[in-house]
């Protein structure tokens, strides 16, 4: 647990000699138990306290409390405040905030999940910009709709124009960001999967979830993670599940991290064969704008 360290010592908590040994300061007067594991979350917490509990937490900070993924620890914590004074550790920002656009979360102030996907979307280039905004959707109930909303109030704002693209990007079905590069790849290359997350089900019972494609051509494409090779338990279960998605009619063409990082032509290819032999058309309708968008963009 991040905390004030004069607190502490007033209350009783700790001793000066437990506060000095026992424990490592992150800001001044902050601290935390001397080799425990520090999380996103924790370095919001962290430099909220650092501000005095005056700042708003932002950012991927915010994006953390709001119970995001994948966000990497090494990330500088997030504050926006009107104070520019810098510190180790924190990136500080200081942009208008409407009252509407600050949430509590864990009895800290940031800003809700809308305002902190406007405000990663106009950030870090438009491939981490749809993993981020993915991970948001995903953790909470935001819609994109919800976030073009704050583009009129704020439409002067730097990197709107990014934003937009990134919103029409964006997909709640991402469930890992190599899904969310996966798809980006598809989409680069003309083929954005008209759905994710798609149940399956024969007559009778559930048969399986695709993580992404087309159920109007039964065309589906699954990430594997490391699991899916080195598990031969999880293998079989993926070998029988692929039969009776073949029964049913779907053909499904599985990614792994090396064809993700290495060969995405490959992906390519075999989607595009899949979709022709189904019958879908060439190329699928409304890709144009975002391929070209994607197309100078290395996934």
């Amino acid at each position: 647990m991040v905390f004030l360290g004069s607190e502490a010592l007033a209350a009783g908590a700790v001793t000066r000699h437990q506060l000095t040994h026992h424990h490592e300061m992150l800001h001044r007067d902050v601290y935390i138990a001397r080799g425990a594991e520090l999380t996103p979350s924790d370095k919001a917490r962290a430099a909220w306290l650092w501000s005095r509990r005056r700042a708003v937490v932002a950012g991927l900070s915010a994006a953390a409390l709001h119970g995001c993924k994948w966000i990497d620890a090494a990330e500088p914590a997030e504050l926006n405040q009107r104070s520019q004074h810098k510190v180790a550790g924190i990136m500080l920002h200081c942009e208008r905030l409407d009252s509407a656009e600050i949430s509590v979360v864990h009895g800290i102030p940031a800003t809700t999940p809308a305002r902190t996907a406007f405000d990663l979307g106009r950030r870090r280039g438009p491939v981490s910009a749809v993993l981020r905004l993915d991970a948001l959707l995903q953790a909470t109930t935001l819609t994109v709709t919800d976030v073009r909303a704050l583009i009129g109030s704020h439409g002067g704002a730097r990197g709107v124009v990014q934003l937009r693209h990134v919103l029409a990007l964006a997909d709640d079905g991402a469930e890992s960001p190599q899904e969310t590069r996966l798809r980006l790849v598809l989409t680069k290359a003309g083929m954005r999967p008209s759905r994710t997350q798609i149940e399956v089900y024969d007559e009778y019972r559930f048969i399986g979830r695709l993580d992404m494609g087309w159920p109007e051509w039964k065309v589906g494409v699954q990430y594997d993670g490391a699991q899916h090779w080195t598990d031969p338990r999880q293998r079989a279960r993926d070998i029988e599940q692929d039969a009776r998605y073949r029964e049913l009619g779907w053909r499904i063409i599985r990614v792994d991290a090396d064809l993700l990082r290495r060969r995405q032509l490959t992906i390519i290819r075999r989607v595009r064969g899949d979709l022709d032999a189904a019958g879908a058309p060439h190329p699928l309708p409304n890709m144009k704008k975002m391929a070209r968008f994607l197309g100078n963009l290395a996934i």
